[in-house]
């Protein structure tokens, strides 16, 4: 789907005219396989995909209402894995980014290691200016009996809530959330949070603006 216009038009500057839809871009980021792709399509169409396909880039457009603000997403799917790292950037500076979500799979130590080895240096370089919420995707796993007992034959376990909240502290997450897409468990909190985020990232900016004048 080709991504929407996405200039910023939350008012009409003519009374008596219809207001343009708040809009705003949200990028999700995190390794290959952490469960972006199912988090997006959970959100936006209600239905958990059971075959893993690995994500290029991917657009989708959803609605969303928070505290009383209808809000146009536009949702950014980019691939994790390395031969994409030259091209990922350029979904960050296409249209500017609002709000990101750094994911990573609460079962795959990896790929939580590597939300601050890589992600985050990664969206700080490429988009400074734009908050980001740390995402614990997968949360299901957490206490499947199969999994555990995969994850103890590797001697590793899954990410506590307490890991996960020192993270985000660490790196300076807006929020942390922990969602599974498979349960629909923690979806719209997700996507509500970042929604706010996005919108308050737009108000401090406007008001920043007002001041120098």
């Amino acid at each position: 789907m080709p991504p929407r216009n996405l200039e910023l038009a939350d008012s009409s500057s003519n009374m008596g005219t219809v207001p343009q839809p708040i809009r705003r871009k949200l990028v999700v980021v995190g390794d290959g396989a952490c469960g972006k792709t199912c988090l997006l399509i959970v959100f936006r169409n209600d239905e958990f995909p059971e075959v893993y396909i690995p994500t290029v880039f991917e657009n989708y457009v959803a609605d969303i209402e928070v505290d009383g603000k209808q809000v146009e997403l536009a949702l950014w799917d980019t691939a994790g894995q390395e031969d994409y790292d030259r091209l990922r950037p350029l979904s960050y500076g296409t249209y500017e980014t609002d709000v990101l979500l750094v994911c990573f799979a609460i079962d795959n130590r990896d790929s939580f290691v590597n939300v601050a080895d890589k992600w985050v240096p990664e969206i700080k370089n490429y988009c400074p200016k734009a908050p980001f919420l740390l995402v614990g995707n997968k949360k299901d796993l957490r206490t499947d009996k199969a999994r555990r007992k995969e994850l103890a034959e590797m001697k590793e376990e899954a990410i506590s809530t307490e890991e996960g909240l020192e993270m985000a502290k660490k790196v300076g997450a807006t929020a942390y959330i922990e969602c599974s897409a498979k349960t629909r468990e923690g979806v719209r909190d997700v996507f509500e949070s970042a929604t706010r985020a996005a919108l308050q990232k737009k108000k401090q900016k406007t008001t920043a603006c007002c001041v120098l004048m």
